[in-house]
């Protein structure tokens, strides 16, 4: 596979290196690069490779977009990989022949393609998985019995993961494709819990479609079919549903359907250590960042519940960059609401810190940011500057 070389990115590579107080010898020794690579790179004498800007990211701790030159965006990358993605998923039964990896490494590929996921690391994923998700159809293919059933679970995982990156960049078609093949793959794993995981993401559709009481109505039917919450897997499918339960309700306007999800979410949460569970944050951190969207969804008076929460409480550094990026998004959102424009820009430029990806193709960041660059027109460069990179439009409607 082809990828880009970019130039120009000398001067970010030395500023973030500068910060991380590492040499170039000890950064190119971080991200198994040859010194004089790393010389010239900040000298601007080569290009860097994807997979160059992505070793030298992993190594800085930092976004890979965060190094891309000025005027090269994440999502275009995104964007030129997914016809790749799109013709996997259309040979999902008939993958080209290569080779396969044991199911060991494959379970740790898969493991690390979510971390991507939970770090909102979506030109990273859109670059590799169409690889990985055809070894895994082969897998599929030429395994038998339990090996056949694991494999298939691993799709599950590698189909969520690709999903978050077409639905997060408009390609709903291919996002409504991956989740049904994620259906059939947790049919092939003979999986409970892994039929509460599609579920869980089968509620994208719903958000997409605005057909909220629908999707409500679905969760529904799938807590009631999820494994009872015996054990820690099944007490954070079950309260991971009732989270995104909550929420969907919320946005129906279904107050009393979303205090009582949200109050089961709590129950079930406090049950629990916070951790991924098949491939979701669940726990007490996770549902308080629920209730500020469940707020933020109920709008009007309850908006001010989210504003309660942010002041007393902002999430730890170690939950997932996806998910404390989307609580700033919301909590500006509410911001924005209560008359504090000032409060609610700060809170976007902090989702852009924690999740540049994830904020720059979330669709409140680009309305908010239009709304504020109307509200202070002519005030704040970096709030012009800020707009033009989320791609904002000139004004936005205000809902709520």
């Amino acid at each position: 596979m082809t990828t880009a070389s970019h130039r120009g990115v000398g001067r970010r590579i030395a500023y973030y290196r500068r910060v991380a107080h590492l040499t170039q010898r000890q950064l190119a020794d971080a991200a198994l690069l040859a010194l004089g690579t790393v010389r010239k790179l900040e000298r601007d004498e080569r290009g860097a490779s994807d997979s160059v800007l992505e070793a030298l990211a992993d190594a800085l701790g930092i976004d890979p977009a965060k190094l891309l030159p000025p005027g090269e965006h994440s999502n275009d990358r995104v964007h030129r990989a997914m016809p790749r993605l799109s013709a996997v998923i259309a040979t999902y039964d008939m993958p080209d022949d290569g080779p396969v990896r044991p199911l060991s490494e494959l379970r740790a590929a898969v493991d690390e393609a979510m971390d991507w996921r939970l770090r909102a690391q979506y030109v990273r994923i859109a670059r590799q998985i169409p690889c990985l998700l055809a070894e895994l159809s082969r897998a599929l293919l030429t395994e038998s019995g339990s090996g056949r059933r694991e494999a298939a679970g691993l799709l599950v995982g590698a189909y969520r993961t690709a999903d978050a990156v077409a639905y997060k960049y408009g390609a709903r078609d291919l996002s409504a494709r991956l989740i049904d093949l994620m259906r059939w793959a947790a049919q092939q794993a003979e999986d409970s819990l892994l039929e509460a995981t599609v579920a869980y993401v089968r509620t994208e559709t719903y958000f997409a479609a605005r057909a909220h009481t629908q999707g409500l109505r679905a969760l529904e039917t799938a807590i009631d079919a999820s494994p009872a919450p015996s054990n820690a897997e099944s007490i954070a499918a079950r309260g991971a549903l009732h989270m995104r339960a909550a929420v969907i309700a919320g946005r129906t306007g279904n107050v009393s359907a979303a205090e009582d999800h949200l109050t089961t979410a709590r129950a079930l949460g406090d049950r629990v250590p916070e951790a991924v569970y098949q491939g979701t944050a669940f726990g007490p951190t996770s549902v308080r960042v629920h209730e500020v969207s469940v707020a933020v969804g109920l709008g009007n008076d309850h908006a001010r519940r989210a504003l309660d929460v942010a002041r007393e409480w902002a999430p730890p550094s170690n939950l997932p960059e996806e998910r404390r990026s989307g609580f700033y998004i919301e909590l500006a959102r509410a911001q924005l609401w209560a008359g504090r424009p000032d409060d609610a820009f700060a809170s976007l430029k902090t989702a852009r810190r924690i999740a540049p990806q994830h904020t720059r193709e979330h669709a409140w960041v680009r309305e908010d940011a239009a709304t504020l660059r109307r509200l202070k027109r002519g005030d704040a460069e970096s709030l012009t500057r800020f707009a033009e990179w989320c791609q904002a439009g000139p004004c936005a409607h205000r809902s709520g």
